[in-house]
């Protein structure tokens, strides 16, 4: 299995880039507006629809406020499939005004890892545009 981590460094308090992660009914809006289209919750799952009218089923496995700390499973819509996909999202403090986001990821075949790393980082700095242009105002 591979396990994938990538950290980026965000111009917002931790403090808001936790509340535009943690609010998972709003992706579509906050986290990733354009990539994302409609966010649908349901029975502890999130349906991600993009652009194209794909839509990715994730289960929200835990939401812990105190750790900052967002983990989900992609469990049906990866295109092509996946075996196996586990993710988090960590918000630490970086310096005085900025936070890092830790964005890591479990995932089946192995083989797929390069192609999960650079989605990754990708959407990693389509979130970071986001909250920050969310933080000035």
């Amino acid at each position: 299995m591979a396990s994938i981590r990538h950290e980026i460094v965000i111009d917002a308090s931790p403090e808001h880039i936790w509340d535009v992660l943690r609010d998972v009914g709003a992706v579509h809006e906050r986290l990733l507006p354009g990539r994302v289209t409609d966010t649908r919750l349901e029975d502890g799952q999130r349906f991600l629809t993009f652009p194209d009218g794909h839509v990715v089923r994730e289960l929200i496995v835990a939401i812990d406020d105190d750790s900052r700390r967002l983990a989900y499973s992609v469990v049906e819509g990866a295109r092509p499939p996946l075996e196996h996909h586990h993710a988090s999202f960590e918000v630490l403090p970086e310096g005085d005004r900025a936070g890092r986001l830790i964005w890591t990821t479990d995932v089946l075949p192995h083989a797929r890892a390069a192609e999960i790393r650079g989605r990754m980082e990708y959407g990693a700095s389509e979130m970071k545009e986001a909250i920050e242009a969310a933080a000035r105002g």
